[in-house]
């Protein structure tokens, strides 16, 4: 059938539509981000019930259209359960998917990002929670072009590095640091953590006492390059 396709996908999120419909928004394995209407989705007796609510992985049955796409179809793969199991586990759930929201084109085929968010919402059931929201930021901020300098300064190239700059890119030096009045004051020691974040597994720096620090800076980093706030990321919304 002309426009009809078969896709996985992500619940990142999804926003009320007149009466009864929701316009969800979805990062799917072959199309990337999609934002498709789920017609009749608020009603009692919806055919979908609870199948496309935000952090859910789907099986979807879409029909392309000019603007918005239809999902006709759509089964649970995997509701994550875990990831739901406080309030703090979907908090960080919430910061997984407004970043992929946030940061990747609509209809840009990324596997390596759609794999990330898997493991991401995975390992929030899995790992300590407080190092996997750090860790994924860092790693979609690398998969997504905004890779940063962590090993030498961004600015000069020396190596004795106490903060971390959104505009040039990474860590920095003294020197950078108070030549940019927007750079972050960061220690040596959370430094080298973000680098093990980036480089490691999921749950490689369990325990990690530097996580707010490090999910600010990331905050901003990311921010400055979106020019768009991320409010999950928040301190408040992360509690």
């Amino acid at each position: 059938m002309p426009g009809l396709y078969k896709d996985e996908g992500i619940v990142l999120k999804t926003i009320k539509l007149g009466e009864a419909d929701r316009i969800v928004t979805i990062f799917t394995r072959q199309n990337g981000k999609v934002r498709a209407v789920a017609k009749g989705v608020r009603k009692t007796k919806s055919r979908f019930g609870g199948r496309l609510e935000p952090f859910t992985r789907v099986q979807l049955l879409i029909y392309r259209g000019r603007n918005l796409d239809t999902i006709t179809g759509a089964d649970i793969l995997d509701p994550f359960k875990p990831a739901r199991s406080s309030y703090e586990r979907l908090a960080s759930a919430a910061a997984l998917t407004e970043m992929v929201e946030k940061i990747t084109p609509d209809r840009e085929r990324a596997f390596d990002v759609y794999a990330l968010l898997l493991a991401g919402l995975d390992s929030l059931g899995r790992d300590d929670v407080n190092t996997v929201v750090p860790a994924f930021c860092v790693k979609l901020l690398s998969l997504s072009g905004y890779h940063p300098q962590l090993q030498s300064c961004a600015g000069c190239g020396g190596h004795a590095l106490s903060g971390f700059s959104p505009a040039l890119g990474g860590a920095v030096c003294e020197t950078c640091w108070h030549e940019d009045p927007d750079a972050l004051r960061i220690s040596t020691d959370s430094l080298e953590l973000l680098g093990r974040l980036l480089a490691g597994d999921f749950g490689v720096a369990a325990g990690l006492n530097e996580s707010n620090e490090l999910t600010m800076v990331l905050k901003r980093y990311a921010e400055y390059h979106l020019e768009r706030p991320l409010r999950s990321l928040e301190p408040s919304a992360l509690r």
